[in-house]
């Protein structure tokens, strides 16, 4: 893949809500060319799924994750189990990994009792994700990709936190009606969300503006395929101790400054923390964990690593929410 395809797989991927135009601009290219390309890219799912990121916490919701392990199946077999999961009201997020745990499963619910009990029902629904471990998500950090591109074209590495103790808003009737059309639509256009909701294109606006005005709407995305991109993905498992409020900041401004870091999440369970690296190379990834280890002995107790297999769904809001 050319310098040029990832710049623009670059600037796709963190808007996906971009005009073409914008980016065409930012690169020196024709917005016809650029068209072409964003049919190639989604044509060959190098991206694929667009998501928005709200920040769900606003909506009183709890994010549990739940790693499945032993899910031994055939493609088949395994296409059954995926879709028994996306059709689960609950279910923001599924994605396959390689090591330890082969499958997890992101719920966001509004208590405990509510989250064990889809839990419960998935699991009689579908026995052979018997064996799993269960974490709670308290926060997360989400960067931008800037590994994938030179200086001159990153994007400022401003992170996106959600999660975390945050005050619950009401929200109004239209605005459930934006964000639900979002959900569902995450590159839709003004005038046909409008037409759907029955709403002024103004008002969608309007609403849009004031939702991340409010941090309420975080930001666009595109799920990408690595394996296409030539880039290995996996998740690093820390397990911390004698972590005083100055040593944290400190280690969060670090992981903010490695380029191949593409999102923290601050866990309870069996680990502290989740390191997700996306980059050009195993040996890349391995000299990255040697430094961190290295810069923060005193706080890392222990860690682990697992590859990243492929996304089959990821949002940041339950369907359930909308439904009537």
């Amino acid at each position: 893949m050319s310098k040029s395809d990832y710049e623009f797989i670059y600037l796709r991927s963190e808007n996906s809500r971009e005009k073409l135009k914008t980016i065409a601009q930012r690169l020196g290219k024709t917005s016809q060319r650029l068209k072409y390309n964003e049919k190639t890219a989604l044509r060959e799912k190098v991206i694929s799924n667009p998501y928005m990121i709200f920040d769900y916490s606003h909506m009183g919701l709890i994010l549990f994750k739940v790693y499945f392990r032993g899910v031994y199946m055939s493609d088949k077999n395994r296409q059954v189990v995926i879709n028994v999961l996306e059709k689960n009201a609950y279910i923001t997020s599924i994605y396959e990994l390689t090591g330890g745990f082969d499958l997890v499963v992101e719920f966001m619910s509004p208590n405990p009792s509510n989250f064990n009990k889809q839990l419960r029902n998935i699991v009689t629904a579908l026995p052979v994700l018997n064996d799993y471990k269960i974490i709670l998500n308290l926060v997360t950090h989400i960067y931008p990709r800037n590994y994938l591109v030179k200086k001159d074209i990153k994007l400022h590495k401003i992170e996106k936190i959600i999660g975390g103790d945050r005050e619950i808003d009401k929200f109004t009737a239209n605005e459930m009606k934006v964000i639900g059309g979002l959900l569902n639509n995450p590159t839709i256009k003004y005038s046909r969300l409008a037409k759907e909701k029955d709403l002024n294109v103004r008002t969608v606006k309007s609403i849009m503006q004031e939702l991340e005005s409010r941090r309420r709407i975080r930001g666009n995305k595109y799920i990408l395929d690595m394996e296409k991109l030539g880039v290995d993905s996996c998740r690093l498992f820390l397990n911390l101790h004698n972590l005083s409020k100055e040593r944290e900041f400190e280690f969060m401004s670090y992981l903010m400054g490695v380029k191949e870091i593409v999102q923290v999440n601050k866990t309870v369970g069996d680990w502290d923390m989740e390191i997700d690296l996306e980059a050009f190379g195993k040996n890349r990834i391995r000299r990255i964990i040697v430094n961190m280890k290295e810069e923060f002995k005193d706080i890392i107790q222990n860690f682990s690593l697992i590859d990243f297999y492929k996304y089959h769904k990821r949002t940041y809001l339950p369907e359930y929410l909308f439904e009537e």
